[in-house]
């Protein structure tokens, strides 16, 4: 979530608050559901009648209620149970649950069946004896019974003061944020009973039949420096009806299409949120469009171990299940083709809001704890979206790494892209050194929020057992103004996302002078930012676009944001976009516009694939997608955010072939996936002569060699002018430079494939040229030859 270049979805939070429907109460009682005591020293839930049901009533927690025409109450055995692990958890021939709630007075277990969910009924209570249900600030019990199709949450009550921090309210069942799996709505985009948006949500009990044919995976491991990333929507990857797929807009959906990522030269998919989140928190009607505007991305996580259940086929089949196992095998089957899978997380703030928002998990749970508070309980908001993840909090980080864990131990994915990950470095509220290191260091008392050079959690991740061979990248800023982008904490493993670079190449390759150097640099892997550090050229993520902001194809169309379908009067979304329209604003524009718009397209692509680092590509790019100008879509659950495979289709032989061809080449180069930023002895400068490279404010031209065990030598340039220019090119004594990419060149020509039919006689063209050691670039147009060895016979 790019807040620095888009407002985002962060002011909508606040925005539509008010739209927000609160969680249902449950209905009052028609029959006790009160226990005997068994000389088995487990309470048995029934129909009978007995003194625990009256001490709950006298106490004032609300008995459990179930219609009269319902089905027969089930029986469970219950036990006290153990403190770990959190959550529910299979064992010793039960379930335990175990859940942390310092400031709750009571606590209390409700069991709901599917049907009654949907009914707002509490199947079962289950009240927790603080004396024998309760260790330290760990409310546990254990339970053995009959679980099909019953879900849980919790009830917690204690204090209901906001200016402390606290929002316990009983009436309320909350979220168990160690859930594996959450139910609500069946379908995504649909309300639920009575148009409600937020219908009330249970978390799946596990069973000891959960079990997943994994087919011997394992972890792919591939060093970082050979990834090309493709940051993806699960949705809108395959919703669009021309992707004629089986199961459109699912985890499903995108396995019958990996095989296109595997065809583009993909070894890497970075997924959009796909946590447990509430599509229809914005919900709203757009008048622009005559449709409704839903939380599209997902950024607004509602659970975090739980899988997006609504982007799965079988939905809330088998209470969540299917839907852990749907996302497995599109981890499985990506591994399969030698794809990794990263997730994108959002550990910097939950859909519950602020102090008007909502009482989902977290803050029923216990809001003090989970959430950046200030002195007198307000919310901070670091993160513009109301609330701020409490992340340095002794409990917060540690709930933090046993999500990562499980993602990676459970689910298989290899690794993580952190939003707004610099609130992940912000002190926790209450801190000090006390609460974090054990005792006290002098002056060592900081202000909630303040930027560490050591955070704990980013300490903790760094050096864990399982996660820090994973790959972990942090998009280094956040919304309260903290920009690390070059500085993140990193024990020589963190990556970020280069947000320098994006800016960079986009002045360079457009014309604006006084960026040559700069833009030298981002080919080098950007040492400017990450070499004193002691960092390495793939701990810069290079990317040009991605899911906020303009795609590539806009990039080059339109010089304004034209976000009018958002329905906010063109008001949000990012002012500065270092864009260029090419000479013409829009999609109508002259012949010469155009061809001078793919060129451009052309240039940003081969820019990201020449240069040291890792380049991350955006879904639909490849095909050059457009959303009309629209550079901020977080609401759009309709063609503006789909891809449209017909018009990949229609690209196959013009802009796709280009980006295939083009990762194909880097994959190729062994000196285009270095491991350590480049030098004199592998690379030179060169300007329109060689060696003779011009950093001049007004210089638009860029050139170098790179030696390469493969291609011998690389020459690689870059004319950003709107002049041509001839250059000189190296002499190589018993060896000759071939063409191979020139963006000024329509398709296919555009690259001198070895399969191309008019190869040689397109080489032939320009045979006088290179006999002479000279080669001709139009303007705004890049050039890639290799070096062969001199055929004595020709």
């Amino acid at each position: 979530m790019n807040v620095l270049h888009s407002t985002s979805h962060s002011r909508h939070v606040l925005k539509l608050i008010s739209l927000f429907r609160s969680s249902p109460k449950f209905r009052h009682l028609k029959r006790n559901v009160t226990s005997s005591i068994e000389n088995s020293g487990g309470n048995v839930f029934s129909n009978s009648t007995a003194s625990i049901s009256i001490k709950a009533a006298r106490d004032g927690v609300d008995t459990a209620v179930v219609e009269d025409e319902g089905p027969k109450l089930r029986k469970f055995l219950v036990f006290e149970g153990h403190r770990a692990p959190f959550g529910a958890t299979v064992r010793d021939g039960g379930v335990n649950f175990a859940i942390f709630s310092a400031n709750a007075v009571s606590a209390t277990l409700c069991l709901i069946s599917l049907s009654d969910l949907h009914e707002n009924i509490v199947t079962e209570l289950i009240f927790l004896d603080p004396l024998t249900n309760k260790t330290g600030d760990v409310w546990h019990v254990h339970l053995k019974g009959d679980f099909k199709d019953m879900l849980y949450g919790f009830k917690f009550d204690g204090s209901f003061s906001p200016e402390e921090g606290h929002y316990y309210d009983p009436s309320q069942i909350v979220l168990d944020p160690y859930a594996k799996a959450v139910i609500s709505k069946e379908d995504f985009g649909v309300l639920g009973p009575d148009d409600n948006c937020w219908p009330q949500m249970a978390c799946m009990i596990p069973t000891s039949d959960d079990k997943f044919d994994w087919e011997g995976d394992s972890v792919l491991k591939y060093p970082q420096r050979d990834l090309i990333i493709y940051e993806m929507h699960v949705r809108g990857f395959t919703q669009h009806e021309s992707s004629r797929a089986e199961f459109p807009g699912t985890y499903l959906g995108v396995v019958e299409k990996l095989d296109h990522l595997k065809e583009l030269g993909i070894n890497c998919i970075e997924l959009m949120p796909c946590h447990e989140f509430n599509e229809l928190e914005y919900y709203s009607y757009n008048s622009v469009l005559g449709d409704y505007k839903v939380n599209f991305w997902g950024y607004s996580t509602v659970n975090y171990f739980s899988p997006m259940t609504r982007y799965s086929s079988a939905g809330t089949r088998n209470c969540g299940r299917d839907a852990i196992n749907e996302f497995k095998l599109l981890v499985r089957e990506a591994h399969k083709r030698g794809i990794e899978v990263l997730m994108d997380v959002v550990f910097n703030h939950t859909a519950e809001g602020n102090e008007k928002g909502l009482t989902l998990s977290f803050k029923g749970v216990d809001n003090s704890v989970y959430y950046m508070l200030a002195p007198k309980g307000e919310f901070y908001n670091y993160s513009g979206c109301g609330n701020t993840f409490n992340c340095n909090h002794p409990v917060v980080r540690q709930f933090i790494l046993d999500c990562l864990r499980y993602w990676v131990t459970e689910m298989h994915v290899d690794g993580f892209r952190f939003d707004l990950a610099s609130i992940m470095t912000r002190s926790s509220s209450l801190w000090d050194a006390a609460n974090v290191f054990g005792s006290p260091v002098k002056g060592d008392l900081l202000t909630t929020g303040t930027p560490l050079s050591s955070p704990p959690l980013i300490e903790m991740m760094s050096n864990d057992p399982i996660l820090r061979h994973v790959k972990l990248i942090a998009e280094a800023w956040d919304a309260g103004g903290l920009y690390q982008v070059g500085t993140y904490p990193h024990w020589h493993i963190w990556s970020e996302w280069n947000g320098k670079y994006r800016d960079i190449v986009r002045q360079f390759i457009k014309g604006t002078d006084g960026f040559s150097g700069t833009f030298a640099e981002c080919l080098c892997g950007s040492p400017d930012l990450y070499q004193e550090g002691g960092r390495k050229p793939w701990n810069s993520i290079n990317f040009v676009c991605a899911h906020d902001g303009f795609t590539l194809a806009d990039l080059v169309t339109y010089n304004e944001k034209h976000n009018l379908a958002n329905g906010e009067d063109n008001n949000d979304g990012e002012n500065h976009n270092n864009s260029w329209n090419c000479g013409q604003e829009g999609e109508l524009a002259s012949i010469s516009v155009k061809k001078l718009r793919k060129r451009q397209m052309r240039n940003f692509f081969l820019c990201l694939m020449v240069s040291q680092g890792v380049p991350m590509i955006y879904m639909g790019d490849e095909y050059g997608h457009t959303k009309g100008g629209n550079n901020n879509t977080y609401c759009h659950d309709n063609y503006i955010n789909y891809f449209q495979w017909d018009k990949k289709e229609e690209s196959s032989s013009d802009f796709f072939r280009f980006c295939r061809l083009m990762t194909k080449f880097r994959h190729e180069c062994e000196s285009l996936g270095l491991n350590d930023f480049p030098t004199a002895e592998r690379l030179q400068w060169h300007g329109h002569a060689p060696g003779t490279p011009d950093w001049s404010k007004t210089s638009r031209f860029v050139a170098f060699t790179l030696i390469d065990s493969v291609k011998h030598e690389i020459y690689i340039a870059f004319n950003a002018s709107h002049l041509p220019v001839t250059i000189t090119l190296p002499e190589r004594p018993a060896y000759r430079w071939e063409p191979i990419v020139d963006t000024g060149k329509p398709a296919p020509f555009d690259f001198l494939s070895g399969d191309l039919p008019e190869r040689d006689t397109a080489i032939k063209q320009y045979s006088h040229f290179l006999e002479a050691n000279l080669y001709p670039i139009l303007s705004y147009s890049s050039i890639i030859l290799t070096l062969s060895p001199v055929d004595d016979n020709t």
